[in-house]
This record gives structure tokens, C-alpha cells and sequence, in this order.
């Protein structure tokens, strides 16, 4: 399956909310789904903050044979630390176990590789994400700390990518 991803844009909210609302979906994000009212306002800050950068954000994950949007994906500076972005995803139920997480996963990493001034790449996961935890493993991910955000149990995983950096300068 070839995958693409697509910033929202303001005419994508009912599809945003078919993935948040769902209790399967949000299990291993948010512990719980995200109401009407709060995925507006969600939605709303998803779209202001998608115009800031061309390349980062929160994208639809489309499949590129049937234009049919799989899941949500996100590839976003860190609020603290502008030489960290945090890559995340989410899929239907019915895509999962299928490699398409891994899919993205890669396209994230290699889309924030490309970024100048970045030296980390992170991502925050349910520590009983194994599915998640092995895709990161895979792609050089090591854990940084367990924390606690949102009253949730989270482990923070981060791939070094500054060496890159200096190494395309050299070039």
C-alpha cells in the first residue's frame, strides 16, 4: 500500500472526529475518546497551528490508490525545545497489524530528518503500546523517561538525528 500524507484542512473535521471519537482508536492515546464540543476546539487549534509551517503538523494518512484517509499523523516542534519534533499517529482498527504504522512511522522520521536545526526526534507512547514501542525500537528509538502527562502513564522514546545534520554540512 503506498501511503501520502495530507495537512487538514478546514473542510476535514468530520473526518478528524471519526478518529478521535473512537474508543478503540484513542485506547492508546487518550485513555478515552474526545467529545463534540472538545474536538471543535481541537480541530480549530490543528488548523492555526498547520498554517504555521509547511512541514509540520497534523496530516490525514491517505491511501494513494483509493484516496481513503487510514488515520491521523503528526509531526510537530516541540512546544519547549524547537530542536525536537514529536512525530505520532493514529489508525482505524482496521488497518492495524497491516505494516501501515510502520509505513508512517518511516515517512515522519525521514520527513524530520530533512529539517535543518532538529537534533531529536521524539515520540510519547502508552507504555503498553508494544506495537508502538516495537516500530520505534526498530527505527533506533531508545526510551529518554516515563512521565506522567494528563494523569497517564507515558514513556517519552527519542532518536538522535543531529549527527545527520552534521554530517549533510559536511557534504
Amino acid at each position: 500500500m503506498v501511503i501520502k500524507l495530507e495537512k487538514f484542512t478546514n473542510s476535514d473535521f468530520e473526518s478528524y472526529f471519526k478518529f478521535v471519537s473512537n474508543v478503540e482508536v484513542m485506547k492508546m492515546i487518550t485513555a478515552k475518546p474526545i467529545g463534540l464540543e472538545q474536538a471543535k476546539e481541537d480541530f480549530k487549534n490543528l488548523i492555526k497551528k498547520n498554517k504555521f509551517n509547511p512541514d509540520f503538523g497534523k496530516f490525514k494518512i491517505i491511501d494513494f490508490e483509493t484516496n481513503k484517509n487510514l488515520g491521523i499523523a503528526k509531526l510537530e516542534l516541540s512546544e519547549n525545545n524547537t530542536a525536537e519534533v514529536e512525530i505520532g499517529y493514529l489508525l482505524s482498527p482496521e488497518y492495524w497489524g497491516k505494516g501501515i504504522a510502520s509505513v508512517i512511522a518511516k515517512l515522519l522520521i525521514e520527513k524530520g530528518k530533512k529539517q535543518k536545526n532538529l537534533k531529536n526526534i521524539i515520540a510519547i507512547i502508552d507504555p503498553d503500546n508494544i506495537a508502538s514501542r516495537k516500530i520505534l525500537n526498530n527505527n533506533g528509538f531508545t526510551i529518554r523517561q516515563q512521565k506522567i502527562i494528563d494523569g497517564l502513564e507515558r514513556e517519552e522514546l527519542y532518536l538522535n538525528i543531529e549527527n545527520k545534520n552534521q554530517i549533510s554540512s559536511l557534504i
